[in-house]
């Protein structure tokens, strides 16, 4: 996390989380989701504005967690913004090179090396690596497909909800007064 980061959380502990503003797409993409966005459907049906400004992307990227729930967010200054994920909270790159070294690379930029492999119903393959369960970039299957060649890696059959459970990850965070079926406003 930033040190600015850190710093702002110090300065204004109380600031209200943020949950529905922020999205990442099956392929790593990050997406602005502005009221009007979501009151026209949910994520990813209506996607919202994918963020495209480096700088920014690389804040999210440096400042990108989860919570003790399995809920990811955005360390923005001294507020959380929760995330609303497509498929799972990493998506995973691969090149010749990282497979040779062992290793994938995250939509954020970091190298890890893969744990376990699964097909889910919908014949995506996700990773769990030290990081986190992570779906592999759509572009990438022919390397995906090498490694299994390889041996590297033998997925097994899973269902998406299943890998969710077993990696405690959640899709789409809900504020607290949401999560017990309390019509109560989204803080935004």
């Amino acid at each position: 996390m930033d040190a600015i980061v850190e710093a702002a959380l110090k300065k204004w502990p109380n600031v209200p989380h943020c949950y529905g503003w922020l999205a990442l797409d099956a392929r790593g993409d990050w997406y602005m989701r502005d009221e009007r966005i979501q009151a026209a459907g949910p994520f990813p049906q209506v996607k919202g504005s994918r963020i495209e400004h480096e700088k920014l992307r690389d804040f999210i990227n440096r400042n990108y967690a989860s919570d003790e729930q399995g809920c990811w967010f955005f360390q923005n200054g001294p507020q959380r913004v929760y995330l609303q994920l497509q498929a799972a909270p990493w998506t995973y790159r691969l090149n010749a090179s990282l497979l040779q070294d062992g290793l994938v690379h995250t939509h954020t930029g970091l190298a890890c090396s893969v744990e376990a492999s699964w097909l889910d119903e919908q014949d995506r393959l996700f990773l769990s690596t030290p990081l986190g369960l992570g779906l592999v970039h759509s572009m990438d299957m022919d390397w995906a497909a090498r490694a299994v060649e390889q041996g590297l890696w033998q997925p097994q059959a899973c269902s998406h909800a299943q890998l969710l459970a077993d990696h405690r990850v959640v899709l789409e965070p809900l504020p607290p007064a949401q999560e017990h079926g309390d019509a109560g406003v989204s803080q935004t």
